[in-house]
């Protein structure tokens, strides 16, 4: 299957057809694109906060499990752990006077891949203003547009009815 995908808070894909474009609309939250180059077996997902204690279906909205469940899918679909590399994007600040959420998701995020011997190939992490991107997971293009203030708007999570990633 190939075409547009559009992934909320929770959500994650993987596609190795040359067609797919994965995408995500971004606050605070955070996308990591991973892709094994020689494969061309790539996906994105979407965390809400870098970490927490639930479990179940909500864990999703989490760095840690949106990480894991992402990789995991790669390498189920022939992606090689070793060879992936990784494009972060989000981790705005949305709102003055709160915690820094998107500071947090941004560092969760680069060190996950430090830690995890991911190759960082960049992205675009921080700022004040939310981010539409746009991923084709078979080549590792990836675009990013900024948005006015007035475009974002974050909603509260709801749970993924599967764990599973979508396959294109």
């Amino acid at each position: 299957m190939s075409g547009l995908r559009v992934l909320v808070q929770g959500e994650h894909a993987i596609s190795a057809d040359d067609d797919a474009v994965l995408a995500t609309v971004l606050g605070s939250c955070i996308a990591a694109c991973l892709r094994d180059p020689v494969t061309g077996i790539g996906g994105m997902n979407h965390f809400l906060l870098p970490e927490g204690s639930e479990s179940g279906p909500a864990a999703v909205k989490y760095g840690l499990h949106a990480m894991e469940l992402l990789i995991n899918g790669l390498t189920r679909a022939g992606a090689s752990r070793q060879r992936l590399q990784g494009k972060l994007f989000g981790g705005a600040r949305m709102l003055r006077g709160l915690p820094d959420i998107g500071a947090a998701n941004a560092r969760f995020a680069t060190e996950f891949l430090r830690r995890e011997g991911i190759a960082d190939l960049g992205g675009s992490l921080g700022g004040d203003r939310g981010r539409k991107i746009r991923f084709w997971p078979a080549t590792g293009r990836v675009q990013q547009q900024f948005l006015d203030p007035a475009e974002v708007f974050e909603r509260p999570f709801v749970a993924p009815p599967r764990n599973e990633p979508i396959l294109f």
